[in-house]
């Protein structure tokens, strides 16, 4: 990917990722005020689905002073619909009529109501469904990656409300390195790195052994997170968790479709 696609990526996606992730975070706020929900597990579940899984997870829990049993049920509760949505998502995509010569409008559904990059990139088997090459996976990377840059406003704003409420504990200062999603920029670099190559005269096909070599990392990545998921351990123990994230998965979903059509992407 050049620069100048994902400056008109982002450009052309930012009103749906705003509206998703603004979903997600009233849909957990809601539900954590009428299930009586614990408030941190409630606050990773809705920053989690809505921006970037884990990242958000690990970028928040350190904000609030999460416990490590309330970062993994989260973790775990938004993987769980990251895998349901891989596997059924491309399907869906099919019955409801997305184009299948182009995978521009899939690949904006995808990064936006997918909250995770692995599990966006392995829902981007739209390509190999209808041979599309690396088109859709290209357009749900770059919304997903400008999507996962809210991580830093929200933590801040979490941490500043949180610091309001202990000023007089004498709270400590968030750090915006340690809440900065790095591989941002890895992304932005490798972005770069294209830029540069192309304009030079490289040609694209030198770059096919690295994306084959991406795809094998995160079908790795997904089986890591599957093994390491007690689905019937998570049911026994984080019901209203699961229902709150299974709430803010498919708000986030409805929201991204209904924005895709009315802006006509879709």
């Amino acid at each position: 990917l050049n620069l100048r696609v994902i400056a008109e990526t982002g450009k052309q996606s930012l009103p749906i990722i705003i509206s998703t992730i603004a979903t997600s975070l009233i849909v957990a706020w809601i539900l954590q005020r009428f299930m009586k929900t614990d408030k941190d597990i409630s606050m990773l579940i809705g920053v989690g689905s809505s921006i970037c899984g884990g990242s958000a997870v690990a970028a928040t829990a350190g904000v609030i002073k999460a416990k490590d049993e309330d970062i993994s049920q989260a973790i775990s509760v938004i993987f769980f619909f990251n895998v349901v949505a891989a596997l059924i998502f491309p399907q869906l995509g099919h019955l409801l009529g997305f184009s299948t010569a182009t995978g521009e409008a899939f690949g904006v559904f995808a990064g936006t109501a997918v909250n995770d990059t692995s599990s966006v990139t392995a829902t981007a088997a739209w390509d190999n469904m209808w041979g599309l090459g690396t088109s859709t996976l290209n357009k749900a990377v770059t919304v997903k990656l400008t999507r996962t840059l809210a991580i830093i406003p929200i933590s801040l704003g979490i941490a500043f409300m949180r610091s309001e409420k202990e000023a007089a504990a004498g709270a400590e200062k968030v750090s915006i390195r340690k809440i900065f999603p790095m591989f941002i920029l890895y992304f932005i670099l490798a972005s770069i790195i294209t830029t540069v190559a192309t304009g030079a005269g490289v040609r694209a096909e030198v770059f096919e052994p690295l994306k084959t070599l991406s795809k094998f990392f995160i079908v790795m990545a997904m089986s890591a997170i599957g093994l390491n998921t007690n689905v019937i351990k998570l049911v026994k123990s984080s019901g209203k968790p699961i229902f709150m994230g299974l709430c803010c998965w498919v708000a986030i979903t409805v929201v991204s479709l209904v924005m895709q059509k009315l802006m006509g992407i879709w």
